[in-house]
């Protein structure tokens, strides 16, 4: 204890030193953190780093919760061979980090100066990589007696920071931590006669993570709806709600769906990382030529640009990344959407609220009283709203919006059946865009594979013996082989002889093969492109174009 009390007395005088040097350097202005922590570094010899979170690793267990790292401003980021390295914001701090040291018993300690929202960073990547496993918490659950309050949701907290609230809260946030953690876009939440099954849709495809005793449902339910503000007493009808959830620095809004069923009230959460920063046209799995006619479409100045493909598909992320190519200060972009996904700098978006008769329709027809150049529909659901967007596109607006068809060629034929007139189609609609994504091969475990002789047949394109590869499965992709997605797409350019076809009431088979023969390159070829390429798999694109 007298070793520490005298670091301490040295650390004292020399930041006092450094404290008066730093004020000497600057007179008259605030000292900024950057600034006291290099000139500390300087007089103290402890190394000074800005950014430390590519150094911390997960070796160990913590010892202590993320409170007490948040409040005593540091966190370890290397153990090993008895050498402890933390990094902390003040050096006079040195007791708690000579206790923690102790207490895992390490013999020697290096510290790196860093500023507090840097260690705090690194102390929610660190926690994240060692939350709470679900499966362990369930067994310690068996035993023991459920807190049946519920409890009302302040403010947006961390939830790595509720590690002292009730097991069924505590439940509640590791299963959307892991989800999270994994980059799920869905939770499932599924109740039967004697468990729960608890599943993630990652990569679109949907994984059961694990089950729970059934005696937690209710509570379960009874805490995602007092955070999406429903009502915990109705269990007869569907609920809908919304929330948003903090975990370590990511901000993520989650959609919340409730419907009975015969064993219980079903949960699926649709989770928006709003963190995620939005995605670039080149990014999105265009080839070069599909990235060339698509910035081509960008240049008309009227006319209407469709996006199609089911739930899931990417629509939404092609009509963002696309706003974002055209966004300029020349340009008035305005969004009518549901929901509002991405904010968008520059855009003014509007939020479909149909308790307030704020429907597509009515808000598109607000829109066009606002001097728009660009017009964006998140999408179309019904004629009246078409009829609209085709009024909006043959008066000089470009107009973007989605629509759920299997293909491009389709999305003429649906608008026909909405009751829009053919010729109205043919003179408005510029281009669609059909796509669907596909998962990609996970980069650790990837492998090459020689295509046989059958395969080879059935598709025309590849050659008996040509490599082709797969994953083989790892714990970075949880055995899957797969490991994020990219898009595949097929761009029909609607010229004038699908315009004659169009008015002439041809179906979606002759439209396409006209397309084809124009030179547009179909979903399935696109997907072939990338399994040649080495991208994803030949089971990946046959499974999502249904081939």
């Amino acid at each position: 204890m007298a070793i520490v009390h005298a670091i301490k007395e040295k650390l004292n005088l020399l930041k006092s030193s450094a404290d008066r040097e730093v004020e000497r350097s600057t007179p008259g202005e605030t000292v900024g953190e950057e600034e006291r922590l290099s000139e500390l570094s300087k007089v103290l010899g402890i190394p000074y780093s800005r950014h430390i979170l590519s150094q911390v690793e997960s070796n160990g267990s913590l010892e202590a919760p993320i409170q007490y790292f948040k409040r005593m401003g540091f966190v370890p980021l290397r153990r090993e061979n008895g050498l402890l390295t933390v990094a902390l914001n003040d050096p006079l701090n040195y007791q708690a980090v000579d206790d923690f040291a102790r207490m895992g018993g390490y013999q020697k300690v290096e510290m790196i100066l860093s500023p507090l929202k840097e260690i705090h960073s690194a102390i929610h990547i660190l926690f994240d990589q060692n939350g709470e496993d679900a499966e362990k918490m369930v067994q310690d659950l068996e035993g023991s007696e459920l807190d049946t309050r519920v409890t009302e949701l302040d403010e947006l907290e961390d939830l790595l920071d509720t590690t002292h609230e009730a097991p069924i809260i505590r439940l509640v946030n590791v299963i959307l931590t892991q989800a999270i953690r994994r980059k799920a876009s869905d939770i499932h939440i599924e109740p039967y006669e004697k468990e729960i099954k608890v599943r993630f849709r990652i990569d679109g495809v949907l994984y059961e993570i694990f089950s729970l005793p059934k005696r937690f449902h209710a509570h379960i339910v009874s805490r995602l709806k007092v955070i999406a503000n429903l009502d915990i007493a109705e269990k007869r009808i569907p609920q809908d709600g919304r929330m948003k959830i903090k975990a370590a620095d990511r901000t993520v809004d989650v959609r919340v769906s409730i419907i009975p069923m015969a064993f219980g009230e079903r949960i699926v959460l649709r989770l928006l990382d709003k963190g995620v920063s939005l995605m670039g046209l080149e990014e999105m799995g265009l080839t070069r030529k599909g990235l060339v006619v698509f910035e081509k479409l960008l240049t008309r100045s009227n006319g209407i640009l469709l996006v199609t493909g089911p739930t899931g598909s990417g629509k939404s992320t092609t009509l963002y990344a696309t706003l974002n190519k055209i966004n300029s200060s020349e340009k008035n972009i305005i969004t009518i959407e549901d929901p509002i996904e991405y904010q968008l700098k520059g855009v003014g978006q509007i939020q479909v609220n149909p308790k307030t008769d704020l429907t597509f329709a009515r808000g598109l027809r607000s829109i066009l009283r606002h001097d728009p150049d660009i017009v964006m529909i998140g999408e179309i659901r019904d004629l009246e709203t078409v009829e609209i967007a085709v009024q909006a596109s043959l008066t000089g607006h470009l107009v973007f919006s989605t629509l759920h068809t299997n293909d491009a060629a389709g999305a003429l034929t649906r608008l026909v059946d909405m009751g829009v007139e053919p010729f109205l189609i043919a003179s408005s609609l510029q281009a669609v865009i059909a796509q669907r994504l596909v998962r990609t091969i996970c980069p650790d475990c990837r492998e090459p594979l020689s295509i046989d002789q059958t395969m080879a047949v059935d598709l025309g394109t590849l050659r008996p013996g040509q490599t082709l590869y797969r994953g083989a499965g790892c714990n970075s992709c949880m055995g899957s082989g797969y490991r994020g997605r990219t898009g595949i797409f097929e761009i029909l350019e609607v010229d004038n002889q699908i315009r004659r076809l169009v008015t002439s009431g041809a179906d979606s088979v002759t439209i396409k093969d006209a397309a084809v023969n124009a030179g547009m390159s179909t979903l399935f070829e696109d997907g072939l492109l990338k399994v040649k390429a080495g991208v994803t798999t030949l089971d990946e694109v046959v499974r999502v174009t249904q081939r």
